[in-house]
This record gives C-alpha cells, structure tokens and sequence, in this order.
C-alpha cells in the first residue's frame, strides 16, 4: 500500500509494467498529477511532495520532479489498466475456490 510521504529515487526506473516502486508511490503521483493541473510552480511541488531542496541543486531537482510527473502521467494513461487486470484475474482467481 501506498504510503503518504514515500522516499523518492532521483529517477523512478521505467518500465512498460507498472512497478513495485509505482505502486509505493500512488500517493506522490496523484499530487504531482494534482499540482500540475492547478499549475503549480514546479520548484513548490519539488520541496512539498519530492521533499527536494530545488534551491540547493536546481537541475536535480527539477529532473526528479518532470520524470516523476511523466511516470504519473503514464501511471493514468496506461499503467491503471495493467492495475484492472491484474485485480480482474485477481477476482476470477478467488471466485473459482
């Protein structure tokens, strides 16, 4: 389960599957998807969500947030319906016992 302040890797690893280190930070990718739609100043969502210091090394920080913000963007574009499949096999699973 997600938990509300996860740590943050300086780059989420891609992948074309949703990943263990997705699914710990859905929290994270829901108010970075939520700061960019009230359009955010990137540096705020940085030191607010990231935990980051955008003052102590501007480029870092602004790379961990715009990867972590396209992982989201994809997170709701393509990974949810890995998510509903894998709960849908899930429920078949169960109901055949």
């Amino acid at each position: 389960m997600a938990e509300l302040i996860a740590a943050v890797d300086d780059n989420p690893i891609w992948s074309d599957q949703v990943t263990l280190y997705d699914q710990q930070h859905f929290v994270t990718y829901a108010r970075l998807l939520d700061a960019d739609t009230a359009n955010a100043d990137w540096r705020d969502v940085a030191r607010i969500v990231l935990l980051l210091d955008p003052a102590q090394d501007p480029d870092s920080a602004h790379r961990c947030w715009k990867t972590h913000l396209e992982r989201a963007r994809w997170m709701v574009t393509v990974g949810y319906e890995q998510l509903l499949e894998n709960a849908e096999l899930a429920n078949q699973r169960n109901s055949a016992k």
